[in-house]
Parts: structure tokens; sequence; C-alpha cells
């Protein structure tokens, strides 16, 4: 079956103009202009709206999209199935918010107690489920399944006080840094206090320390673009400075 441009959209639950935009931007183009100039759309071009709006629907930029899309590599069934996975782990972060509510209703209308832990629960798996898809894979590769598991369940167990005292620490090391960062020196006293306290807050989310780990994740932050945009928001060169620090203090270079 083909469709045009308004037929199409209003299947689709989207306006024209979208549809027209990416046509200009090269997402989806229509499967041919009939006589009188309209655009029309195909089977194919149906599905690849389908994949369009998925990833659109996940979060996925346009421009991520057009090079995904129109990738001569693109596998439309693993992508589905691919699509299939992230949905479910929305779905069930969806399910624990949805409780998470209906148990804070209950409590303020008195029919049940709810303990403190469980307020966080929701807000903690989306925190899990966010680390996991944007580094899940890296770190997986890097540190084991063990690690990552046991590191997920001490969130888990996280106290909102504890929650508290993390967040803190994260704002006195973005402080501590800066300051040690403009003395020059990554062996000097503020950059081995600055190391000092990262390793401090590693440990609300690590089972156990080690230095090689340690200094792997500083090595880790000046390979990985996402954390040196990090760290490097405000001042370039910041991540490297970090690392060098953990390396110092640690004893060990990666």
């Amino acid at each position: 079956m083909e469709y045009t441009v308004q037929k199409l959209a209003r299947m689709a639950g989207i306006s024209p103009r979208t549809l027209r935009y990416y046509d200009e931007i090269d997402i989806l183009k229509p499967a041919r202009i009939n006589s009188s100039g309209y655009r029309i759309y195909g089977e194919q071009e149906v599905n690849q709206l389908q994949q369009i709006l998925f990833y659109r629907e996940l979060g996925v930029a346009l421009e991520d999209i057009r090079q995904i899309v129109n990738s001569p590599s693109f596998d439309g069934a693993a992508a589905l199935r691919d699509h299939r996975e992230k949905l479910l782990e929305k779905r069930r972060q969806l399910d624990l918010l949805i409780s998470n509510v209906e148990k804070t209703i209950q409590a303020a209308e008195g029919g049940m107690t709810m303990t403190d832990k469980e307020k966080f629960e929701g807000f903690k798996q989306k925190m899990i489920d966010e680390n996991e898809k944007t580094y899940g894979k890296e770190i997986r590769e890097k540190y084991g399944e063990n690690a990552v598991e046991q590191s997920y369940a001490k969130l888990k167990g996280m106290t909102p006080e504890q929650h508290d005292e993390a967040t803190k620490l994260a704002e006195e090391i973005q402080q501590t840094l800066a300051e040690a960062y403009a003395t020059g020196n990554p062996a000097g006293d503020l950059a081995q206090k600055t190391a000092d306290l990262h390793k401090k807050w590693l440990m609300f989310y690590w089972g156990s320390y080690s230095k090689e780990a340690h200094a792997g994740l500083a090595q880790m932050y000046v390979d990985d673009e996402r954390f040196t945009a990090y760290y490097d928001k405000n001042q370039p060169g910041t991540v490297e400075f970090l690392r060098d620090a953990i390396h110092i203090y640690t004893g060990i270079k990666n």
C-alpha cells in the first residue's frame, strides 16, 4: 500500500511537516514523487519510519538515527530486537516508579508505612538503567560481571543519608580538583587530596577497592570522550590532570 505525506503522517501520529523534514535531512526519503509532485511512501518507507520513531522514543538524536538507518550494514530485524529489549527495560523502570508512587499515595493516606529506602527504589533503578545503557558494555568488559553486579547491589542498598553524602563528596571533588589543577602539580597536596576524595566517593559504589582498578578507571576517563567532556567542561585538560593525580596516588600507571 502507498501513502501520501498527509496519510502517512496521520497514521503514524506525527505532523506532515515532520515527514517533509525527514526527507530534507535524508533520514526518510519517499519511494517516489508522483506526477502531481506529491511524495509517495511505500512499505519499505513505512518500516523505516517505524524504526525512526522507535529510536526517537529512546532519545536517540536525529543525526545518529540518520547514520544508523542509512548504514549499508543496517539490519532491521536486529534493530527491532534491540528496540524490544530497550523498551522492556523502560517498562520495568516505569513499573517500578508506578509502584513507588502507589505506595507513596497509600502511605500519605495512612494505608501503609513506607520505609525511607522504599521511597528511593525507583530512582535508584533509573540511575542503574541509565548507567548500564551508557557504560554497561565497557565496565563489564573491564571489571567483569560480578564486580558490576556488586556495585549495583551496593547502590540499591544505599540509604538516603549515604546518597546525600556521596553527592556532597562528588561536589567536593569537583571543587578540589579545580583548585588542584590551578597549581599544575598532580603530585601536590591538593591533587593528592582530590585522588583520596575520589577513592572515598568510589567506595559508595564499589564492592571493594583496588589500586589497579582505581588507576584503570582514571585512564578510562581520559580514553572515553563522555568522561572527558564531563571533567573538561570548565577547563580542558582537567581529566588528564585527574588521571595523573590518581596514578601517583595509587602508584600504578596504566
